[in-house]
């Protein structure tokens, strides 16, 4: 069984689209279409079925999908393993980081990390924290800079690199901007903007407040629509201290501080190449 055939094979079923699979894999449509239809040959099944546009996996196509990453992950991990014992800091490093770690926390490291390992390279892809942590559950990911999960709730190794507070910002005309004490009963009664349900940032700020169901008046992953929405008076907002301008912050002398991890995830039962090793030694020494 040809190893590219089984990655094409993955790359469809993740992205359920043979043209994004071309991407992901630097390849034509066609090629990628060529080794599923050898894939599909050898195996004697049909591993898709298209429907229009839509590319959906069949039955035969969910049984071999964890078999076929389980088979993919050992070879990698077995190059990297041999690649490993020369020393050298090169080959490619697949990793993931969310939109606001990659704007207000990469830039620096990855500034220092190419210039020292310009035979690395990288595959950066920009993703939410949740996707980013599944897919390197997944093994489609080396390493990911994310919003960490709660160490209970995954099997990934977490690496706790930066700490940010989140604290209450609300528009200068905000209702909240001119109240003398803000406590969580205070919030309750403003509608709010705040980070989508199913988030690890959302569920911090839902068990800090702690005050039963918010009136959330818009949801979004992205906190630089939730900073533009907030400024704009669109309801209060609990987003990173480095975000914010002054004016931003109520007046208020209630002490409402969020504080969420951010670092890496990778996972504990695969080989980490020495580019990893060394993206999580710079990113670590750069605290």
């Amino acid at each position: 069984m040809n190893i590219e055939d089984l990655q094409a094979f993955l790359a469809v079923a993740d992205h359920a689209s043979f043209s994004q699979a071309a991407k992901t894999l630097h390849l034509t449509q066609p090629a990628v279409s060529k080794r599923i239809a050898a894939l599909e040959n050898q195996l004697d099944a049909r591993l898709f079925d298209r429907i229009g546009r839509q590319v959906s996996l069949t039955e035969a196509g969910r049984a071999l999908r964890g078999h076929a990453q389980r088979i993919v992950n050992e070879i990698e991990d077995s190059r990297r393993a041999i690649h490993n014992l020369s020393g050298d800091v090169s080959g490619p490093l697949k990793l993931a980081t969310s939109h606001h770690i990659s704007l207000h926390r990469l830039p620096p490291v990855l500034h220092a990390y190419t210039r020292q390992y310009p035979e690395v390279q990288l595959d950066l892809s920009f993703m939410d924290s949740e996707e980013a942590s599944r897919a390197v559950e997944q093994g489609a990911l080396e390493l990911a800079l994310v919003t960490l999960p709660p160490a209970n709730a995954t099997p990934l190794t977490l690496i706790e690199v930066w700490t940010d507070r989140l604290v209450l910002a609300a528009s200068p005309e905000h209702p909240l901007s001119h109240t003398d004490h803000i406590d969580a009963t205070t919030l309750a009664g403003h509608p709010a903007i705040l980070p989508a349900h199913g988030t690890y940032t959302r569920a911090l700020i839902d068990q800090t407040l702690a005050v039963g169901q918010l009136e959330t008046r818009l949801e979004t992953h992205y906190l630089e629509t939730i900073k533009m929405l907030v400024q704009v008076g669109l309801g209060w907002s609990l987003l990173p201290e480095n975000m914010l301008a002054p004016e931003l912050r109520p007046a208020g002398s209630g002490h409402i501080v969020v504080e969420r991890r951010l670092g890496i995830v990778h996972h504990p039962k695969r080989t980490l190449s020495n580019a990893a090793r060394m993206f999580i030694q710079l990113c670590t020494n750069k605290t």
